[in-house]
Protein backbone atom coordinates (compact mmCIF):
# COMPACT_ATOMS: atom_id res chain seq x y z
CA UNK A 1 0.00 0.00 0.00
CA UNK A 2 1.21 3.79 -1.20
CA UNK A 3 0.41 6.69 0.88
CA UNK A 4 0.20 9.31 -1.46
CA UNK A 5 -2.44 11.65 0.05
CA UNK A 6 -0.56 14.14 1.23
CA UNK A 7 -0.47 17.96 -0.21
CA UNK A 8 3.17 19.04 0.40
CA UNK A 9 2.70 21.93 2.95
CA UNK A 10 5.96 22.19 3.53
CA UNK A 11 6.69 22.80 0.03
CA UNK A 12 4.34 25.00 -0.72
CA UNK A 13 1.56 23.17 -1.42
CA UNK A 14 2.99 21.17 -4.08
CA UNK A 15 1.39 17.46 -3.75
CA UNK A 16 4.40 15.30 -3.43
CA UNK A 17 2.83 12.56 -5.48
CA UNK A 18 3.28 14.84 -8.44
CA UNK A 19 6.81 16.35 -7.72
CA UNK A 20 8.86 14.69 -10.75
CA UNK A 21 11.91 12.05 -9.84
CA UNK A 22 13.16 10.46 -13.15
CA UNK A 23 10.89 12.12 -15.41
CA UNK A 24 7.76 11.10 -14.24
CA UNK A 25 5.45 11.69 -11.04
CA UNK A 26 7.10 10.34 -7.29
CA UNK A 27 3.58 8.34 -7.15
CA UNK A 28 5.09 6.14 -9.76
CA UNK A 29 8.54 5.75 -8.49
CA UNK A 30 6.93 4.45 -5.45
CA UNK A 31 4.92 2.02 -7.27
CA UNK A 32 7.14 0.53 -9.72
CA UNK A 33 9.17 0.28 -6.30
CA UNK A 34 6.39 -1.73 -4.65
CA UNK A 35 5.77 -3.61 -8.19
CA UNK A 36 9.44 -4.52 -8.05
CA UNK A 37 9.83 -5.75 -4.55
CA UNK A 38 7.55 -8.32 -5.41
CA UNK A 39 4.24 -6.94 -3.92
CA UNK A 40 0.78 -7.34 -5.37
CA UNK A 41 -1.68 -6.16 -5.84
CA UNK A 42 -0.77 -2.47 -4.93
CA UNK A 43 -3.10 -0.02 -3.51
CA UNK A 44 -2.43 3.49 -3.49
CA UNK A 45 -3.79 5.98 -1.12
CA UNK A 46 -4.82 9.55 -2.64
CA UNK A 47 -5.78 13.05 -1.32
CA UNK A 48 -4.42 16.40 -2.27
CA UNK A 49 -4.90 17.10 -5.44
CA UNK A 50 -6.42 13.04 -6.28
CA UNK A 51 -7.96 14.11 -9.83
CA UNK A 52 -4.63 15.34 -11.05
CA UNK A 53 -2.90 12.86 -9.51
CA UNK A 54 -4.78 10.17 -11.64
CA UNK A 55 -4.85 12.57 -14.70
CA UNK A 56 -0.95 12.91 -14.56
CA UNK A 57 0.39 10.12 -13.24
CA UNK A 58 0.17 6.44 -14.60
CA UNK A 59 -1.65 4.59 -11.93
CA UNK A 60 -2.67 1.47 -14.33
CA UNK A 61 -3.22 -2.14 -12.72
CA UNK A 62 -3.02 0.00 -9.06
CA UNK A 63 -6.61 0.11 -6.45
CA UNK A 64 -7.13 3.44 -5.72
CA UNK A 65 -8.86 5.23 -2.78
CA UNK A 66 -9.60 8.43 -2.46
CA UNK A 67 -9.07 9.80 1.10
CA UNK A 68 -11.43 13.06 1.43
CA UNK A 69 -10.20 13.21 5.12
CA UNK A 70 -6.72 13.81 4.12
CA UNK A 71 -6.60 16.80 6.03
CA UNK A 72 -6.20 14.96 9.00
CA UNK A 73 -3.05 13.64 8.50
CA UNK A 74 -1.13 10.33 7.76
CA UNK A 75 -3.87 8.50 10.03
CA UNK A 76 -6.65 9.00 8.25
CA UNK A 77 -4.53 7.36 4.94
CA UNK A 78 -3.73 4.71 7.01
CA UNK A 79 -7.26 4.26 8.04
CA UNK A 80 -8.51 4.62 4.65
CA UNK A 81 -6.30 2.26 3.16
CA UNK A 82 -6.89 -0.23 5.50
CA UNK A 83 -10.11 -0.59 5.19
CA UNK A 84 -10.29 -0.46 1.20
CA UNK A 85 -8.07 -3.83 2.13
CA UNK A 86 -10.55 -5.10 4.56
CA UNK A 87 -12.12 -8.14 2.54
CA UNK A 88 -10.27 -8.50 -0.10
CA UNK A 89 -8.09 -12.09 1.31
CA UNK A 90 -4.76 -10.34 1.41
CA UNK A 91 -2.76 -11.76 4.31
CA UNK A 92 -0.63 -8.72 4.71
CA UNK A 93 -0.07 -4.92 4.11
CA UNK A 94 3.37 -3.74 3.28
CA UNK A 95 2.93 0.08 3.87
CA UNK A 96 5.48 2.21 1.63
CA UNK A 97 5.12 6.40 1.93
CA UNK A 98 5.35 8.35 -0.98
CA UNK A 99 8.21 10.62 -0.27
CA UNK A 100 10.66 8.41 0.55
CA UNK A 101 12.65 7.96 -2.72
CA UNK A 102 15.71 6.41 -1.35
CA UNK A 103 13.60 2.83 -0.53
CA UNK A 104 14.05 0.65 -3.46
CA UNK A 105 12.79 -2.74 -4.16
CA UNK A 106 15.19 -4.15 -2.16
CA UNK A 107 13.86 -2.99 0.81
CA UNK A 108 10.45 -3.43 -0.05
CA UNK A 109 11.43 -6.99 -0.78
CA UNK A 110 12.86 -7.61 2.46
CA UNK A 111 10.16 -6.68 4.66
CA UNK A 112 8.00 -8.45 2.72
CA UNK A 113 9.98 -11.56 3.30
CA UNK A 114 9.45 -10.93 6.63
CA UNK A 115 5.82 -12.40 6.54
CA UNK A 116 4.87 -15.24 8.83
CA UNK A 117 1.10 -14.88 9.43
CA UNK A 118 -1.99 -12.91 9.56
CA UNK A 119 -0.56 -11.25 12.74
CA UNK A 120 3.58 -10.54 11.37
CA UNK A 121 4.50 -6.98 12.48
CA UNK A 122 7.57 -6.09 10.64
CA UNK A 123 9.67 -3.02 9.71
CA UNK A 124 12.63 -1.77 7.94
CA UNK A 125 15.32 -0.66 9.57
CA UNK A 126 18.46 1.67 9.25
CA UNK A 127 21.12 1.28 11.47
CA UNK A 128 18.94 -0.14 14.17
CA UNK A 129 16.50 2.65 14.00
CA UNK A 130 12.79 1.66 12.84
CA UNK A 131 11.42 3.25 9.23
CA UNK A 132 9.47 2.41 6.51
CA UNK A 133 8.17 -0.13 4.73
CA UNK A 134 6.35 -1.25 7.43
CA UNK A 135 4.14 -4.80 7.05
CA UNK A 136 1.32 -5.36 8.90
CA UNK A 137 -0.18 -8.49 8.84
CA UNK A 138 -4.39 -7.93 8.21
CA UNK A 139 -4.83 -9.96 11.77
CA UNK A 140 -3.54 -6.69 13.59
CA UNK A 141 -5.24 -4.28 10.77
CA UNK A 142 -8.30 -2.95 13.06
CA UNK A 143 -6.13 -2.06 15.76
CA UNK A 144 -3.66 -0.05 13.50
CA UNK A 145 -6.55 1.87 12.02
CA UNK A 146 -8.05 2.32 15.64
CA UNK A 147 -4.67 4.04 16.69
CA UNK A 148 -3.75 5.99 13.91
CA UNK A 149 -4.93 9.73 14.06
CA UNK A 150 -3.35 12.64 13.05
CA UNK A 151 -0.19 12.96 10.97
CA UNK A 152 1.19 9.76 13.33
CA UNK A 153 -0.25 7.32 11.14
CA UNK A 154 0.90 3.88 12.92
CA UNK A 155 3.68 5.67 15.17
CA UNK A 156 1.88 4.67 18.60
CA UNK A 157 0.91 1.32 17.45
CA UNK A 158 4.21 0.21 16.63
CA UNK A 159 5.73 1.85 20.23
CA UNK A 160 3.33 -0.10 21.90
CA UNK A 161 4.04 -3.24 19.99
CA UNK A 162 7.69 -2.60 19.84
CA UNK A 163 8.82 -6.37 21.29
CA UNK A 164 5.95 -8.09 18.53
CA UNK A 165 8.33 -5.91 15.22
CA UNK A 166 10.68 -8.06 13.13
CA UNK A 167 13.35 -5.40 12.28
CA UNK A 168 14.63 -5.83 8.76
CA UNK A 169 18.38 -4.38 8.57
CA UNK A 170 17.96 -2.24 4.95
CA UNK A 171 20.65 0.81 5.62
CA UNK A 172 23.09 -1.30 3.22
CA UNK A 173 19.98 -0.98 0.19
CA UNK A 174 17.95 1.84 0.73
CA UNK A 175 18.58 5.39 2.58
CA UNK A 176 15.62 6.51 4.93
CA UNK A 177 15.32 9.99 3.59
CA UNK A 178 11.94 11.82 3.32
CA UNK A 179 10.79 14.48 0.62
CA UNK A 180 9.69 17.71 2.92
CA UNK A 181 10.88 20.42 2.05
CA UNK A 182 12.71 22.57 -0.91
CA UNK A 183 15.98 21.49 0.49
CA UNK A 184 14.99 18.14 0.25
CA UNK A 185 13.79 18.12 -3.52
CA UNK A 186 17.71 17.74 -4.13
CA UNK A 187 17.29 14.11 -3.66
CA UNK A 188 14.96 14.07 -7.11
CA UNK A 189 16.31 13.49 -10.22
Amino acid sequence: MLLAAGSGRRLGGRPKALLEHRGRPLVEHALRTLRNGGCGPVHVVLGAAAETVQARADLSGCMVTVNPQWPDGMGSSLRAGLGALAGTGADAALVLLVDQPGIGAQAVARVRSAYRSRLSLAAASYDGERGHPVLFGAGRWADVAASAVGDQGARTYLRTHRDAITLVECSDVAEAYDIDTAEDLTHLE
